[in-house]
């Protein structure tokens, strides 16, 4: 481990991974080359021959989760960062295969969460439910594992709509290897009662019902995962808030109720090894440190915002460095230093050459990239839900009048953890100034809506999926779109991801049914259910 500041919790995290790794990379070898339902709807029990365990399943589905199941981090590269990350504004880049960056389709690049996902971590959570459901020895494990799979499945309804789901995984006990396209509406639906039961069945007596180091979250722990369980209601809860205000109250209610996150300490990450392609590494660290140094930098419209705001994360997120291509140099930290590049420009010698964008800087390495201290790092944390997202969408129900509670205490709650959270990726930020920026910005009624959803911007820098999914509910923050030449989406940012290509092929009948009740068809800028204007 490289000694940061700040890496105590990461390390301690950490011990339990080094013990099971050999059995983790085994399982992915297993798990991680189907790439079309026929063969991810497979016999289950053919995996519990031997001596596989199914603890050690749900360990490879947590890795998968991270998106680098073949170590080479290409789901997240190309749907995390090179889409969503620069579409959402906190970075940008000249880079041509950066398509997000310019509003352009790329069908593998738009493909590569569904065929990545559904034939990894999504096929591993559902073998180790159906293998696990009706053995009360290992009940903890079945009930974990369904709150895994809602968080799986949040993930990829939102990013494309209507998807397979009830039928997913069904090729071996019902022989369905065409699974009809569940809408979203009735997917969220489910999703909901899923953790409602799968929480309330967790049982923290039964001490050897437990998963312990098999579990990288929470090493085992009901608590934690019954707090999981209910952050992750309050999200879906308040995903619905435009398209079923009273559902979205009622779920709001319940989630509290049950008793969601109340400190860092509660953060569901993933610690990550310093291993290059393995798939242990943090993918994000990985690409921006390694495989991308120099084909990205910090979005103007992010630097901006945070200096405009005197923010003490600025220097643990960006960092000047004379050539990004050098891995060894940390750069310059200083806050002072940091310059945002605008997003919609390219290296083509043109009109959209970065050189003819305003206040050049006469070089391109002058621009900020991430800093390599914390989230630039192969052995990172990676951040899957934190109790500053659940704060922040608590202040924003007690706002509507869903919830009791304050909502400048839960706001201020939540960007106080959103600052104090870096320190789990390895910088050094001080409880005093946390604290400082919170008194000097205080949530105002008339623009609270506004307020929350800008932190919660801030707040998931990384997490580049859910940044773009709460912003494509909340509206906020106000986005300036490019209008790059040549662009899919007439210059608006996109609203979902196309379906895969061979789905037309695959499940031609249950794609054409899919796709035929999307209004304005299967394209970037259709929206999903909950996506209302």
């Amino acid at each position: 481990m490289q000694n940061f500041n700040g890496m105590t919790l990461i390390a301690k995290k950490m011990k339990p991974t080094l013990n099971i790794i050999c059995c983790m990379l085994l399982l992915l070898m297993l798990t991680a080359c189907d790439k079309n339902f026929e063969k991810i709807n497979t016999d289950p029990t053919q995996l519990s021959q031997g001596t596989i365990k199914f603890e050690y399943v749900f360990t490879s589905a947590q890795l998968d989760a991270n998106g680098n199941p073949d170590g080479y981090a290409n789901g997240i590269f190309q749907s995390n960062l090179a889409y969503a990350s620069t579409m959402m504004q906190h970075l940008s880049s000249t880079n041509p295969a950066w398509y997000g960056d310019k509003y352009i389709y790329n069908a593998n690049y738009n493909g590569v969460y569904w065929t990545t996902f559904y034939s990894t971590g999504i096929k591993n959570v559902i073998d180790v439910i159906e293998n696990t459901r009706d053995k009360p020895e290992k009940a903890n494990l079945y009930n974990i594992a369904r709150i895994l799979k809602v968080w799986y499945f949040q993930q990829m309804t939102d990013l494309y709509g209507d998807i397979p789901y009830s039928e997913a995984g069904l090729g071996f006990s019902k022989g369905i290897t065409n699974p009809r396209y569940d809408t979203q509406e009735a997917i969220y639906a489910d999703l909901l009662n899923e953790l409602q039961d799968a929480a309330s069945k967790l049982n923290p007596d039964d001490a050897a019902n437990t998963l312990g180091s098999a579990d990288l979250f929470y090493e085992g722990n009901t608590d934690k995962w019954k707090k999981f369980a209910y952050s992750e209601m309050l999200r879906i809860a308040m995903r619905m808030s435009k398209v079923a205000p009273d559902k979205a109250s009622d779920w709001a209610k319940k989630a509290v109720a049950g008793g969601v996150m109340q400190s860092n300490d509660d953060n569901a990450l993933t610690p990550h090894e310093d291993q290059s392609t393995r798939p242990v590494s943090n993918p994000v660290g990985l690409e921006l440190h390694s495989r991308e140094p120099n084909g990205y930098r910090l979005s103007l419209t992010f630097v901006n915002f945070l200096k405009t705001n005197n923010d003490p994360r600025l220097r643990y997120i960006g960092t000047v460095i004379e050539d990004p291509t050098n891995t060894d140099d940390l750069g310059n930290d200083d806050p002072d230093a940091q310059l945002g590049q605008p997003n919609g420009y390219d290296r083509t010698e043109g009109a959209k050459d970065i050189s003819n964008a305003p206040n050049w800087p006469g070089d391109q390495n002058m621009y900020s990239v991430v800093n390599r201290t914390t989230f630039s790092r192969e052995s990172a944390p990676t951040f899957i839900l934190t109790y500053a997202e659940t704060a922040l969408l608590q202040a924003e129900a007690a706002q509507r009048g869903w919830i009791t509670g304050s909502a400048a205490t839960f706001y201020n709650n939540g960007v106080h953890a959103a600052i104090m959270q870096l320190n789990q990726t390895g910088a050094n930020i001080s409880d005093g100034d946390a604290s400082n920026y919170v008194s000097a910005h205080p949530l105002v009624s008339a623009t609270a809506l506004q307020q929350i959803n800008e932190q919660y911007w801030v707040a998931t820098f990384s997490d580049w999926l859910e940044t773009w999914a709460n912003w494509r509910r909340s509206g906020f923050p106000v986005l300036t779109p490019v209008n790059y030449q040549g662009n899919s989406t007439n210059g608006t940012i996109p609203r979902r991801f196309v379906y895969p290509l061979d789905e037309a092929s695959v499940n031609p009948a249950n794609y054409s049914t899919a796709a035929g009740r999307i209004t304005g068809g299967d394209k970037l800028t259709s929206r999903v259910w909950w996506d209302k204007e």
